[in-house]
């Protein structure tokens, strides 16, 4: 049968569809009983529960119908936003991007003066907040209780004071694509929505993988909202997995040894106190964000992390910009989730109404630093790890019949006990910040890259010559898998630098080139793009894999005899060769490996080969 290319589409469409929301295994009782695999559930009760609006409010949202257990589609939430946002003249619902599959990325400016516009939200004298929700479109609270909110800020007026002192902008759902491919059975590890989104979007990309490299339409729209808008405070709302605990809301933010010392310690100090105090009082139980060492249980503790640019909260940090990660327990029911995140976000607003003056010295300070050194990226601390106070959960071990490995078995009464703290804040390497780098030409798309972030990027009008340090890369090659981070990863072969070999010589530079400064505010995020050895570098995420191709090759007839003569003619030479026979066996034993030795120490051998095409510009 001949298929036009429209139903062949719409073939694939439904395919796709099908095979979302189709469990493998027959008999689908099983799965839809999933919520019996769970840990037993502790019960709750709190203030906040006040917040829901009544059966017979007029403006009840979506969620709110169903007792918030489920949580509306793309089309249900934004017809009952723009039906608020034609109501509330505090509101603007305005487009900042479309996904692969055309679905618009909406954002709700609200501001009780009605400016609408970045000029004017920044000729405010109000603090900025940026929210946004379902950046992991299964883990979708914030949205639910950020559409309560706006609500109550404006309509219901029962929280309008919060719009006095703080502007808001608030993305509802982030990942719209991967919001829409709803099923009952997409996580299950968690306790409700009863149907829900997809971490990833249409292209299997993670947005929370994104931030440095900027290959998804969703996360280069975010970034240039922070470009336009330059926001006070980044609040990014999701829901963790893995190991149960008391705790029904988490968050924090890169500490105060990254890369911004003075909003971290802002964070640390004035935000999560504050926050968690109003989290307790309506009856939640705020804690830090937990990362199992070992994955199964908190027996070997948790870590405390220094997030990578890849990541929402190492972003902020690489940028100055005062970033929040959320993470609400998955074991908690959805309800207690969504009211403990609509506390959360009225008093991230309260705190930075009362502590925007030191927030924003907190935020010049760091813009204006410019330190003579760089971490590259953090990894585990090798020092003894710290302990703290953590409100577990009662767990035991078993040998699980089935894997024949330990499996864990969680008890559900309380467990209060000091757990072990293992701190990401290790170097992995550090830079002395040039004065600036140099993209070549042929490079414009990494340029342009980097130009998306908000960093000044200059095109050369006429060649320039000056001294530059070079880096050879002959270790580099393909990384090798890491746990769970397999290769390829996010659509790209994810590469390893090595150990550069660092030139320093005379270049010029034509018409055309770019260069890149570091004396601003974003120096050091431009460092940790452009260095190939920092974590989440160009380099590493496989946007220069051409220099790994060599080209022109020298036959055997030719660099035999040539070999020969380079022997005869240079005593020092013969001498190191003679050394490496007799030192390295494979080498001895391999012709073309002996061949290629010369090859390599002749003009003729490809001078960019492993080349690092960027240079740096020293100080």
């Amino acid at each position: 049968m001949r298929i036009s290319l429209p139903s062949r589409v719409m073939l694939v469409f439904l395919l796709s569809a099908t095979m979302a929301s189709t469990p493998v295994h027959g008999g689908s009782e099983i799965f839809l009983d999933a919520e019996s695999l769970l840990p037993p559930l502790m019960d709750w009760s709190g203030n906040s529960e006040k917040l829901a609006a009544s059966e017979d409010d007029p403006w009840i949202t979506p969620s709110e119908m169903t007792g918030l257990k489920e949580t509306p589609n793309y089309d249900e939430t934004f017809t009952w936003l723009r039906k608020l946002v034609k109501a509330a003249p505090q509101l603007e619902m305005i487009s900042i991007g479309k996904s692969h599959q055309g679905r618009d990325f909406w954002m709700i400016i609200a501001s009780a003066e009605q400016n609408f516009t970045a000029d004017a939200l920044k000729a405010s004298e109000k603090p900025l907040l940026l929210a946004q929700a379902g950046i992991h479109s299964g883990e979708i609270d914030g949205k639910d209780a950020g559409l309560m909110l706006l609500r109550d800020m404006t309509v219901a007026g029962k929280r309008v004071d919060l719009l006095e002192g703080v502007n808001l902008l608030f993305v509802p759902i982030f990942n719209v694509d991967g919001h829409e491919r709803i099923s009952d059975f997409n996580r299950i590890n968690q306790r409700g929505p009863k149907q829900m989104g997809w971490r990833t979007n249409a292209r299997n990309q993670n947005f929370n993988r994104d931030y440095a490299k900027l290959d998804t339409p969703g996360v280069q729209a975010i970034v240039s909202v922070i470009n336009e808008y330059e926001p006070d405070l980044y609040l990014d709302l999701h829901v963790t997995d893995g190991v149960d605990y008391q705790y029904d809301i988490t968050f924090g933010g890169n500490g105060a040894g990254g890369w911004s010392p003075a909003i971290g310690d802002w964070i640390q100090n004035t935000y999560e106190p504050a926050v968690a105090s109003e989290l307790g009082q309506q009856g939640h139980i705020p804690g830090p964000l937990v990362m199992s060492v070992n994955g199964m249980d908190l027996q070997d503790g948790y870590y405390v992390w220094n997030g990578d640019p890849r990541y929402s909260n190492g972003y902020g940090d690489a940028r100055h910009l005062p970033t929040i990660l959320v993470e609400n327990h998955s074991l908690k029911p959805y309800r207690q989730r969504v009211l403990g995140t609509y506390v959360l976000l009225a008093a991230s607003m309260n705190i930075l109404a009362q502590s925007h003056e030191a927030l924003g010295a907190a935020i010049r300070s760091d813009q204006q630093r410019r330190p003579e050194k760089v971490v590259l990226g953090y990894t585990a601390s090798e020092s003894e790890p710290s302990t703290s106070e953590f409100l577990g959960i009662t767990s035991e071990r078993y040998e699980g019949p089935v894997s024949g490995g330990s499996a864990v078995r969680w008890l559900g009464t309380p467990d209060n006990r000091k757990v072990k703290q293992v701190h990401i804040n290790q170097s992995v390497g550090e830079i002395t910040m040039p004065a600036a780098y140099m993209i070549p030409a042929q490079w414009a798309d990494v340029a342009e890259r980097v130009a998306m972030h908000g960093v000044p990027v200059q095109r050369l009008e006429h060649s320039v010559t000056t001294m530059a340090e070079v880096y050879r890369l002959p270790e580099a090659g393909i990384a090798p898998a890491q746990g769970w981070t397999p290769n390829p990863f996010e659509g790209r072969v994810r590469i390893s630098a090595g150990t550069p070999e660092v030139e320093t010589v005379q270049m010029t530079f034509p018409e055309g080139s770019f260069r890149v400064p570091t004396d601003h505010g974003l120096g050091e995020l431009v460092a940790l793009l452009l260095e190939p050895q920092a974590t989440d570098s160009f380099f590493q995420w496989g946007f220069f894999l051409e220099v790994f191709t060599r080209t022109e090759y020298a036959e055997t007839y030719i660099m035999e005899p040539l070999a020969r003569r380079m022997i005869a003619e240079d005593p020092a030479l013969k001498s190191e060769f003679e050394s490496k026979l007799a030192n390295d066996a494979e080498f001895a034993a391999d012709p073309a490996k002996r061949l290629m030795w010369f090859y390599r120490k002749t003009p003729f051998y490809d001078p960019q080969y492993l080349v690092y095409p960027v240079v740096r510009i020293p100080r």
